[in-house]
């Protein structure tokens, strides 16, 4: 039980899911030997845990692969409750007679390699017994994490999903499906993600991480057995304030906040703003979810986010990807700007123009703008 403070329980030194907690709807698969990874060597002993629902089809013709971003997980649709934090991140999305209907698809989500979720991740205890991971873990990237995604599949007897579908740091993954594994890939939805990191947006990362790393908790990255309050949890609260402003659009900041105070507090006598306010609320959210370890990896994943590496460039990468193939951006999105995706949908054979969602929540609008996205979702599951 966490040591309380101030009538408030103190922060776990990983919010990473652990042996011997709740296993929730997860499932998991143990990957056959070693796993080789893009930037060389290989990662032994790796676990995915995934979530599905739905059954799938005798001939595995009706498998749908969704894939989650940074902070999400397996849990795409469901309460919150033991093994799970938080309910569903497309619980609108997907079940019987939702965009993904439940009644005619297969739907598969893993927690990502590198994550904390049940996936092996840096929180996870090393082959052999020789303690955690912790900054031993090697750096992956998106190519990796679709290789990863490839033996789960091979593990459940899916030779080809009828559709790969992801959002940012999901997104990713979808494309190096599309592109490494297009004979796997039956139709491809890519939502809020460019064809490869900016130098923007590797920035941002890099701040993030930097701010992860300049915790004293932080201990070189070998935090995961300290007691809860001592271990990095103010460096990823910074990182996830930072996070949120890149994720949400300063209209939308503005009409909800604007300059008022939080109510009871005055700015100029040590209070908040309201702003404030609510980036304190979504950072002490994810230090209780979340682990910092797979935060700085999976962010580094991100900022190596490049499909046309060693392909010949983007666009002959991309020309491999014939598949049917539906592009969506937010129109308000400051970090993953519409032009990518415009870029992304001249350079994919099976799409056309770019859907653009109507929203003020930025970034964030894949996963609030539920009716908007289930018109594409049902899209690309028409076109597959």
């Amino acid at each position: 039980m966490s040591t309380v403070a101030s009538g408030r329980a103190l922060p776990p030194a990983s919010g990473a899911w652990r042996e011997g907690d709740p296993p929730g709807r997860r499932r998991w698969v143990t990957l056959p030997g070693t796993l080789p990874l893009e930037a060389g060597g290989a990662l032994p002993g790796v676990r995915i845990a995934y979530e599905t629902w739905g059954t799938l089809a005798p001939d595995a013709s009706n498998a749908v692969l969704v894939l989650h971003a940074l902070t999400g997980d397996s849990h795409v649709a469901g309460p919150a409750g033991p093994g799970h934090p938080t309910a569903g991140w497309w619980d609108a999305l997907v079940g019987p007679g939702a965009a993904l209907d439940t009644r005619r698809w297969f739907v598969v989500a893993p927690n990502v390699l590198g994550g904390c979720q049940g996936s092996t991740g840096p929180a996870s205890p090393r082959p052999g017994g020789a303690g955690r991971w912790g900054p031993d873990f090697p750096l992956v990237t998106p190519r990796d994490q679709a290789a990863a995604e490839a033996r789960l599949a091979d593990a459940l007897g899916i030779g080809r999903w009828a559709a790969v579908i992801g959002g940012s740091m999901g997104g990713m993954r979808a494309l190096e499906w599309a592109v490494g594994l297009p004979e796997r890939t039956g139709a491809l939805l890519v939502l809020a993600c460019g064809a490869a990191a900016s130098a923007e947006q590797i920035a941002w990362g890099a701040v993030q991480t930097a701010a992860v790393r300049a915790d004293p908790g932080w201990r070189a990255g070998r935090y995961h057995d300290a007691p809860d309050g001592a271990g990095p949890h103010r460096g990823l609260g910074v990182a996830r304030r930072i996070a949120q402003l890149t994720y949400r659009s300063e209209p939308e900041l503005a009409d909800r906040f604007g300059r008022r105070a939080q109510p009871g507090e005055d700015p100029w006598r040590g209070g908040r703003y309201a702003v404030e306010s609510y980036l304190d609320h979504h950072a002490g959210k994810l230090v209780r979810r979340f682990d910092a370890g797979s935060y700085v990896t999976l962010v580094e994943a991100m900022n190596a986010h490049d499909v046309g590496r060693g392909r010949g460039g983007a666009a002959a990468a991309l020309a491999r990807a014939r598949m049917p193939a539906v592009v969506a951006g937010i129109g308000s999105d400051r970090l993953y700007p519409p032009a990518q995706q415009a870029e992304l949908a001249a350079l994919l054979p099976g799409a056309d123009r770019p859907r653009i969602l109507d929203s003020p929540s930025g970034h964030d609008g894949f996963l609030t703008e539920t009716e908007q996205v289930g018109a594409v979702l049902r899209e690309v599951l028409g076109r597959g």
